[in-house]
């Protein structure tokens, strides 16, 4: 039988656990969750559901944890590419680009090449997705790179090969495909 000062003991224990992981779940180090993204597809060179792919799907979310918001990616030299876009595929939304990191020709997920934004009713833009980037200039190989199994696409109107990651909002189509289905861009101004 458990004592009154046993039970409060045992309180104050799952009081201090619960302090801890929240604590730890704040850390400024730590990811902020995205949407669910339950279409996680085959990662970079690693295997999904594996450590090393939800480490690089982490590395992309806590770099790009704080342009949520649009202030802090300008200051960081981020500038506006263009407005939101519907393409035959769905829409991409309204995207913002360092070109330092994409005129770069590498795949870095702790440096992201753009932004991918939803136009919102309230006027401003919220965070969806990262878009990776590679000039054919510099893509010395016949097929086109990869991240996380997934192709990148031509973009002959920018001259890059790119391909867009859903970490902050789900995709239905799949984090790495090309639109979002769930993006709208009606409400752009």
């Amino acid at each position: 039988m458990i004592t009154v000062p046993q039970r409060r003991w045992f309180q104050w224990l799952k009081l201090a656990a619960v302090i801890s992981l929240t604590m730890a779940a704040c850390d400024a180090k730590q990811p902020v969750a995205p949407e669910a993204d339950h279409d996680v597809q085959p990662a970079f060179t690693a295997l999904p559901g594996t450590a090393e792919h939800h480490a690089i799907l982490a590395e992309l979310r806590r770099v790009t944890a704080r342009y949520h918001d649009l202030n802090a990616a300008i200051a960081d030299g981020f500038v506006f590419r263009h407005g939101c876009e519907v393409r035959p595929e769905g829409a991409v939304g309204t995207v913002y680009v360092k070109f330092a990191h994409a005129l770069d020709g590498q795949i870095d997920p702790s440096r992201p090449d753009g932004l991918l934004y939803e136009p919102a009713q309230n006027g401003r833009l919220q965070l969806t997705g990262v878009e990776l980037a590679i000039p054919y200039a510099l893509w010395t190989e016949l097929d086109p790179p990869q991240f996380l199994g997934a192709t990148f696409q031509r973009e002959d109107e920018l001259g890059v090969f790119g391909l867009h990651v859903w970490i902050w909002k789900h995709n239905p189509a799949g984090m790495l495909a090309p639109a979002n289905p769930r993006v709208v861009c009606e409400d752009a101004d």
